[in-house]
């Protein structure tokens, strides 16, 4: 292509508009052919061909970087006009190189041609490189994105589904330790279990270019796994193969498989991430079926019932191999947030700890235990920092793991890093594009932010994810009432979730939701009532449920001026909170409740030392997303003793940094009716009315 260029753009060139063109040209192709500088030309063009292809298809295996090649071939392009220069001075003779001897002609002509060699071959070159160059970088510029979709299942028992899941579970954790790839979390993709595929449909909703589908057939001792890699773009299969092994060598397939999948997308893999993809997380084939299973229903962050089962099947995996460190450090994981979330007792924090140790000391460059020790730091013993430690480490092991940066983006708003925690939650849903949680978690550090425009998009993104998300829901609502005062999104979100399916814990906490509502609104009996029909048995399982209902039970009643009514629900109140608290002392949630009902009960001064119990265990100095909570609620508990003054300077602390505390809040919130008339309680709303 460079030769047909070099020859068919010389009859353009005219350097003497003086002397006929034929003339000029005749001299100038008779010197070319003389010197013999078609010949060297020609051999140059085929070389440098040569090169290309030879460089094209080593340097990607050599693992050199895309300008490498580039610059191979800026350099033989540039070389051309320099080639052509060299052939027309000198010619090989049986002697040696020597000069090309000239043959008489004016000084003139020879300058000329010596400037047509010269800007000939300077056009071919920048006429190829514009050819080349695109193309190159085209042909080396790949989309290093996966997706690695649920295996199905084509064994004769069915229960063999969750060895098929487990196949594929090991393949995507072994792919999403390669920092080199954008790897989609498994919550996102299991939702393709099953289902037919369009896989270009797929690639979008999940933001890849590349899909893994596969299957998994087991007989006996006998595996056979058959997998191919497919260009979500246009649909054309990039790779394929099977894979026929013991079933004791199967963590072998999906080793092999991640390296054969890396190598088809070019991603480069460092030493310590071929390490990690080569070590079996068990020997013990039932104790992994286990852990699968477990790992499966973990996800389900806000289904108490599918947690304790996975609470269950982790303790069974851990009793078949003790020595089962992935097992461990996802059964500390659980642990926490079942100590953050339902039960926050000493018992539970000192198991996750222990357990994180365990997977440490068995394998202490294991990411996952690193993972799992910096949630035992986080939400066990609120030390951020040395949370945030261990989450690097993990983050470093697990490139792709939406859990760690979500991890990351929870320690960083407590460390009041709101940009950086902002962007790992986006990262978090990046790489977990069909859950929700991250979204949730987004919209939370808006609100607080009071950036109500983005916390609002955030959450309908959420809401096209999963339609049917309580927390999203409530989060929705929440966002409706503080920014506006208005109450018609709850209102929505009450209509919306009759028809959705939901388990006995759910429906308790949406009637709950229901009564909080009713009693804002000042829809005192309505809220009386929802209130009193929730069952005690049912929540006595739930944290905080039953000193919850009757603390509402007793405002609801004071404020239909019911008060012995509303006494003997606040003692009930009492009694629950304080047996509670015997497990879990060191809950600053628990204190500041305890501070609002003995503030109602009239006990004030210890309601106010419950009050700054709750403060120091939580201060706003250590924690800039859920000090602020906390102190929100001692206001209130200042606000309920009469102490005006107390009360309103907390707010206005509250209102003037990231808090979930707005103007609109406070004027809708009947907690605040006592402040309501003191005048600087309204100068308060005035100060801050013009502010998001």
């Amino acid at each position: 292509m460079a030769l047909f260029i070099f020859v068919s753009i010389f009859p353009s060139l005219n350097y003497n508009p003086g002397e006929p063109k034929s003339v000029a040209m005749d001299g100038f192709f008779e010197e070319v052919k003389r010197r013999k500088v078609y010949r060297v030309a020609a051999a140059y063009i085929i070389a440098a061909g040569g090169i290309i292809q030879l460089a094209s298809a080593a340097f990607p295996a050599w693992e050199l970087p895309n300008w490498s090649l580039r610059l191979v071939i800026v350099l033989l392009l540039a070389g051309f006009p320099i080639a052509l220069i060299l052939a027309w001075a000198f010619d090989v003779t049986p002697q040696g190189i020597r000069a090309t001897p000239s043959v008489a002609a004016p000084t003139t002509h020879r300058r000329r041609n010596v400037i047509m060699l010269v800007v000939t071959g300077v056009i071919v070159s920048a006429i190829a490189g514009f050819f080349l160059l695109p193309r190159i970088s085209s042909a080396r510029k790949i989309d290093k994105s996966i997706a690695v979709l649920p295996f199905e299942n084509l064994s004769d028992e069915k229960e063999n589904a969750y060895f098929a899941d487990g196949i594929q579970d090991d393949v995507l954790t072994n792919l999403s330790k390669i920092g080199d790839l954008k790897v989609i979390s498994r919550t996102s993709v299991m939702q393709y279990k099953g289902a037919a595929k369009n896989v270009r449909e797929i690639g979008k909703a999940l933001g890849v270019s590349n899909i893994l589908e596969g299957s998994v057939r087991r007989s006996g001792n006998k595996v056979r796994v058959n997998v191919q890699l497919i260009d979500a773009t246009s649909d054309k299969h990039t790779w394929a193969n099977d894979y026929d092994r013991d079933l004791t060598d199967v963590f072998a397939i999906q080793s092999d498989l991640a390296h054969e999948i890396a190598n088809a997308l070019q991603a480069k893999l460092s030493d310590t991430e071929k390490a990690l993809m080569k070590r079996k997380p068990t020997e013990n084939g039932e104790a992994y079926l286990a852990f699968v299973q477990a790992h499966d229903l973990q996800c389900a962050v806000e289904d108490l019932g599918k947690l304790k089962q996975s609470e269950q099947l982790y303790a069974r995996a851990i009793e078949l191999d003790p020595k089962f460190a992935l097992a461990l450090a996802r059964y500390s994981q659980l642990q926490s947030w079942l100590f953050h979330t339902v039960e926050p007792t000493r018992e539970r924090r000192q198991k996750a700890r222990a357990l994180a140790e365990q997977a440490l000391q068995l394998q202490p460059d294991l990411p996952e235990a690193h993972l799992a020790m910096g949630q035992s730091y986080y939400y066990g013993d609120n030390n951020y920092d040395a949370a945030q430690k261990e989450f690097e480490i993990a983050q470093r092991g697990l490139p792709n793991e939406s859990e760690v940066y979500l991890a990351l983006g929870a320690i960083q708003r407590r460390q009041g890093k709101w940009a950086e925690s902002t962007a790992n939650f986006e990262k978090a849903a990046s790489l977990n594009p069909k859950e929700s949680w991250p979204l949730q978690n987004l919209a939370q550090n808006y609100q607080v932010l009071r950036d109500f425009d983005a916390a609002n998009k955030t959450i309908d993104r959420g809401l096209k994810v999963d339609p049917s998300g309580l927390g999203l829901w409530e989060t929705k609502s929440k966002l409706a009432i503080a920014e506006k005062g208005d109450f018609g999104v709850s209102e929505q979100a009450f209509q919306a979730v009759k028809s959705m399916p939901m388990n006995n814990e759910q429906k308790l906490r949406t009637a709950g939701s229901r009564a909080d509502v009713y009693v804002l609104e000042r829809k005192y009996q309505d809220g009386l009532r929802e209130a009193e029909n929730l069952p005690d048995d049912l929540l006595a399982a739930i944290p905080k449920a039953l000193s919850g209902k009757y603390f509402l039970i007793g405002f609801a009643r004071k404020a239909l001026q019911d008060e012995a009514g509303a006494r003997a629900a606040f003692l009930k109140a009492k009694d629950f909170l304080e047996a509670q608290l015997k497990e879990s002392p060191d809950s600053p949630d628990m204190r500041v409740l305890l501070a609002k009902i003995l503030a109602c009960l009239g006990e004030k001064d210890a309601a106010s030392a419950e009050a700054r119990r709750a403060t120091e265990l939580l201060p706003e100095s250590k924690d800039a997303f859920g000090g602020p909570e906390i102190a929100a609620d001692v206001a209130e508990v200042h606000a309920l003793l009469g102490d005006h003054a107390r009360a309103i300077e907390i707010l206005d602390r509250l209102l003037n940094r990231p808090s979930g505390v707005t103007v609109q809040g406070l004027k809708v919130n009947p907690i605040w009716d006592p402040l309501r008339n003191d005048p600087q309680f309204q100068a308060l709303l005035t100060k801050y009315s013009g502010k998001a």
